[in-house]
């Protein structure tokens, strides 16, 4: 890919007072909640561009499109935003903690030519429409890069990584801790030579999109529309894929308002395809440990290479179902890659969710019936409050397996990957 430094836009702290305050998770995150939280932080905060409140009133020439163009005149012309005098490329480094132990993710910031999908760019996952409509609106109106795209590129020889290493020793322009623990470190890279070895080492990278499917193509649809020249380039943020800190998390499945569900049911509707194995428990005191029995054996599953699931239904038992018949992909899904077919998240999809419960694609695209969820311990709540009626819980996607069906030219389900932490929006701007 074909990239180049810029300069970029960043929070000015004397005006401002804390930068950090004023950065925000990517828009597609944000629910309610944190966005009045994010409003509350910092009356420059990003958030009032990327995911405006909306209002009853609101009308077309009046609503959260225009204004965040005004916002974001307004923190150009207060100063609350300065360009940078020098054209840079960005290292952005995250350190945080899952567990037990210490990761730490380094990437580039850039700007990135716009490649059609298949001519130097792939994408892994499926996108929507309603996110995509949303992200134009807002292009359009404020003529403005905010939010990173995720890239995943191979390079042995880690030819950025040793800069962006020699370059942490100057002072960072950025360092905050989200509410997460994960630390946000943002360093110029402008060194002539520097600059130019990164550039020739991506000019034939082949790169994944490893989040931000949506905010691509965007940017495509926006420069097609436009042809702005500038508009041609895209901010994105580049991550090796042998960097040690890069770290894949399962997102778990929540399933809600499926006519007549019953786990035995499923259970016994399935026994030709996967084998079972059932926790059960008695009360509260013996809850967890039947929960972690289900999680050591997906954990074992998953180092096997198993396609393995486990499943809460609130009828005092804890589940693993094991994928025993190959062959069932084989035959419902006969035009899938050998990668794709073997995805977890798939054999889920096919074999129970769209052939067992009847939830097809129309029904996933409208979220009625499932829901994607991080935390399993919230998950396991809502089963147990009635609000769900069972959670499948997934074992995480291989990086592997991520280039693997990339290579293929395919696609994964909607929230197949959970790359962690998540890249913020507003550490740098790229104003067109």
């Amino acid at each position: 890919m074909e990239i180049k430094p810029f300069k970029a836009l960043r929070f000015d702290s004397s005006v401002v007072g804390d930068v950090g305050s004023c950065i925000a998770p990517p828009y597609d995150v944000i629910d309610a909640e944190m966005q009045t939280k994010l409003y509350d932080q910092n009356k420059y905060n990003v958030v009032r561009i990327i995911k405006g409140k909306t209002f009853a009133e609101d009308t077309k020439e009046n609503n959260q499109y225009t204004r965040a163009t005004e916002f974001l005149d307004s923190l150009i012309k207060s100063g609350a935003l300065k360009p940078d005098t020098t054209e840079a490329i960005y290292a952005y480094i995250q350190d945080f903690v899952i567990g037990s132990q210490n990761f730490q993710r380094s990437g580039i910031i850039a700007l990135g030519r716009l490649e059609e999908f298949g001519r130097g760019v792939r994408p892994h996952e499926e996108t929507l429409d309603a996110p995509k409509a949303d992200r134009l609106k807002l292009m359009r109106a404020k003529a403005a890069q905010l939010g990173q795209i995720f890239m995943l590129y191979n390079d042995p020889e880690r030819i950025a990584c040793t800069i962006m290493e020699k370059v942490t020793d100057k002072p960072a322009l950025l360092d905050f801790s989200d509410d997460d623990g994960v630390r946000h470190r943002l360093f110029a890279i402008d060194g002539a030579g520097d600059i130019r070895a990164i550039v020739k080492m991506m000019a034939d990278k082949m790169m994944i999109i490893a989040d931000g499917h949506h905010r691509y193509e965007t940017a495509l649809n926006y420069y097609r529309e436009t042809q702005n020249p500038a508009a041609a380039y895209r901010m994105m943020t580049f991550v090796n894929m042998r960097n040690r800190g890069l770290v894949i998390l399962p997102t778990h499945r929540l399933v809600a308002n499926v006519p007549g569900f019953d786990i035995d049911k499923l259970i016994a509707e399935i026994e030709d395809d996967f084998e079972s194995i059932r926790y059960p428990f008695a009360g509260s005191d013996d809850k967890e440990p039947a929960r972690q029995k289900m999680f050591e054996y997906m954990k074992s599953e998953f180092e096997k290479g198993n396609n393995a699931f486990g499943i809460y239904a609130a009828n005092k038992a804890f589940y693993i179902v094991t994928l025993k018949n190959t062959a069932a992909m084989d035959s419902i899904e006969p035009q899938m890659s050998i990668p794709s077919r073997g995805l977890d998240v798939n054999v889920l999809h096919k074999l129970i969710i769209e052939k067992v419960l009847g939830i097809g694609a129309r029904r996933l695209a409208g979220q009625s019936n499932i829901e994607y969820i991080k935390d399993i311990g919230n998950a396991i709540d809502k089963v147990d409050a009635g609000t769900s009626q069972a959670v499948f819980c997934m074992n995480a996607t291989r990086i592997e397996q991520v280039k693997a069906v990339a290579a293929a030219g395919e696609k994964m389900p909607q929230k197949a990957t959970f790359f962690y932490p998540k890249i913020y929006t507003g550490l740098v701007i790229n104003k067109l």
